[in-house]
């Protein structure tokens, strides 16, 4: 099974428990569609059928995850990063 990559799951682990905070903290109310649109995409990023299963197996790949040699904001965001030309 491929796996994604620790930075984008980084982010939709953050994203979905953000949202899920604001939910629990709001009390019962119309889902958010934000967060079942991640819930959805980590149970398929994660090969599981239920979000909390989802979160656990993130969690636990996160855990195991190298350390990258160099996080980069453009990476996680898509922007472009500047080309230097050599000297």
């Amino acid at each position: 099974m491929l796996r994604p990559h620790p930075a984008v799951l980084r982010r939709l682990v953050d994203e979905y428990e953000a949202l899920a905070a604001a939910e629990a903290a709001r009390g019962p109310a119309e889902p958010n569609p934000r967060a079942r649109d991640l819930a959805y995409t980590l149970c398929v990023s994660t090969g599981t059928r239920d979000v909390k299963r989802a979160l656990e197996a993130a969690h636990q790949w996160l855990a195991a995850a190298p350390a990258p040699a160099r996080e980069s904001a453009a990476a996680t965001t898509g922007q472009r990063m500047p080309v230097t030309e050599p000297a």
